[in-house]
């Protein structure tokens, strides 16, 4: 993430310097030292994917949140079954993508983070490898990646990149692939890039990559508080400390159509199996969720993933104490709303609440 010396009021000076963002930015300056994002219809997330100067796609990577997450079994591979409604949402990541002259051999990538990898263990390089092996295009890429979402938060901000670039790589090359087409092949790369080609609320099983659309139970301008503290989780951390003894119960069925009935306040549908290891293995995390419980305005609150983000749902308002106790200072907050596309359009800002 970005240094202290790259910031202005603890926020990235291209986040300081929206205007959207002016009252965020004195308030929590003056205040905190917090890293407050205001992400609500930014104007440095593309409003619809767009071509700058005729050969640049400007196109936003969104993130997600996982409403409920269900472990359903351990399985011989040593991966894990799992049953989740999927949600995507507007707290995102920028990228600008074009082609490269004929000749290149190689794509090019660069990002605002200096701590983020630009080679091949990137996961937009590897959706680039892939969108070649299977479409047999011989494009190489130039991406500029201007990230906003935090590492190891559980809001899946690397698989949305590698998304969007599979998408941005077929739209540039003239739509070899349908939408079912970059759906499947994700999942050789990623558990859980498939859902961003669901149309932004899918219930997935399998490891992820079993991709159901469903009409989004939550209305879409429920008001969301991301909180996530400096230290991230590590996924294969998490789910070698899982204890499927602990598990909830709850058929994963059953919740989906809960929400879908409409009973989206009740904090009995926000079971995420992954909480018991993520505590576990963080117990301040465990603290951070009891004390937005008890002093924040949310309907409910649960972890995303398999951590570190926690979730409000309900409410974007800040409960005081992450502002005002200098433990809760280097904390990442966001407010954000829940997201869908149309089509086989990408994710745009424009169409939301």
């Amino acid at each position: 993430m970005p240094k202290t010396a790259n910031v202005v009021g603890h926020l990235p000076m291209s986040f300081a310097k929206h205007p959207l963002r002016i009252s965020l930015v004195n308030y929590f300056s003056k205040t905190s030292s917090h890293h407050i994002y205001n992400n609500r219809k930014s104007l440095f997330a593309a409003n619809a994917a767009t071509k700058h100067q005729s050969d640049v796609l400007q196109v936003f990577s969104p993130a997600k949140i996982n409403v409920f997450l269900r472990i359903v079994r351990r399985r011989d591979d040593g991966f894990h079954d799992l049953a989740s409604l999927f949600h995507v949402i507007d707290l995102g990541d920028d990228m600008d993508v074009s082609i490269l002259p004929e000749g290149a051999t190689k794509d090019e990538l660069t990002c605002n983070w200096s701590d983020v990898p630009v080679d091949e263990s990137n996961l937009v390089i590897k959706a680039a490898h892939l969108f070649r092996e299977k479409t047999g295009r011989k494009e190489c890429f130039k991406v500029h990646l201007e990230k906003r979402v935090p590492h190891g938060a559980g809001m899946g901000g690397g698989s949305g990149n590698a998304a969007t670039m599979l998408w941005a790589a077929n739209s540039l090359c003239g739509d070899p692939a349908s939408n079912q087409d970059l759906l499947d092949w994700s999942g050789d790369i990623g558990s859980d890039i498939s859902v961003f080609f669901s149309q932004g609320a899918a219930y997935c099983t399998g490891r992820g990559e079993i991709v159901e659309n469903i009409h989004p139970p939550i209305p879409l301008d429920t008001p969301l508080l991301l909180v996530k503290p400096p230290v991230g989780l590590s996924t294969p951390q998490i789910f070698k400390a899982l204890d499927l003894d602990r598990r909830s119960t709850v058929d994963p069925k059953d919740i989906l159509g809960n929400l879908c009935a409409g009973d989206w306040k009740s904090p009995a549908n926000y079971i995420n199996d992954l909480e018991q290891p993520a505590f576990d293995c963080l117990p301040e995390l465990k603290a951070l969720k009891d004390r937005l419980v008890a002093e924040g305005d949310f309907e409910s609150v649960f972890m995303t993933g398999s951590g570190s983000t926690i979730v409000g749902i309900g409410s974007d308002r800040v409960p005081p104490f992450l502002v005002e106790e200098p433990a809760y200072k280097d904390v990442f907050v966001s407010p954000a709303r829940l997201m869908t596309r149309d089509g086989t359009m990408w994710y745009s800002h424009d169409k939301q609440p």
